[in-house]
């Protein structure tokens, strides 16, 4: 039965998370975390840790390892497990690979429509939003620590962000030196 729920959320998720696998964040947590209780929290952003840093799309990631930890917390084998990892990757290409199909074969015949140009112009803000979105899921408590009870672990978290951001933003600094970087501060300060 889970093999079902994983195949249709992630199904939908592919369906609906415009703007790549950052903007799909949001809606896998909202899924996963909020709506089924597959994942805690904390397991979700170690699974969008894992999945920044391992190659490939942070989306097609992030539904390989929870399609694997939400079956293996409902009680299966590492095998049955990995067959949670297959179905929901798949499950979030398919639509994709569907709607690439079917727009290759007419969007270079309509792109210039003002009906299409109108429906990228509305697009381009929202999928703005998801990615404004996805980042927001992650600055809480799991991963910046309380205010009120860490202090030392939420200011060295805050400027730990800012200097990344900072750095990537304006000195277009290589992502995965930046990644390294803060991996060696946090290890060192935690």
């Amino acid at each position: 039965m889970i093999f079902l729920y994983l195949f249709y959320t992630f199904f939908k998720i592919g369906l609906f998370g415009f703007g790549g696998g950052y903007a799909m964040l949001s809606l896998i947590q909202g899924e996963v975390v909020t709506k089924y209780n597959w994942v805690s929290s904390s397991e979700f952003t170690d699974i969008v840790a894992i999945s920044q840093m391992t190659p490939g799309p942070i989306g097609i990631n992030s539904a390989t390892y929870v399609g694997y930890i939400a079956v293996a917390n409902s009680g299966f084998s590492q095998p049955i497990a990995i067959l949670g990892s297959i179905t929901a990757t798949f499950a979030v290409v398919l639509p994709s690979l569907i709607l690439m199909i079917i727009i290759s074969k007419f969007f270079l015949k309509f792109q210039k429509h003002p009906a299409v140009e109108a429906i990228f112009s509305g697009l381009r803000p929202g999928v703005v939003g998801l990615l404004a979105s996805a980042a927001l899921v992650l600055m809480d408590s799991e991963n910046f620590g309380s205010f009120h009870t860490e202090k030392f672990q939420f200011f060295a978290s805050i400027i730990i962000f800012m200097g990344a951001f900072v750095a990537t933003f304006k000195y277009k600094a290589n992502p995965i030196i930046t990644i390294i970087i803060c991996g060696v501060i946090g290890a060192l300060i935690y």
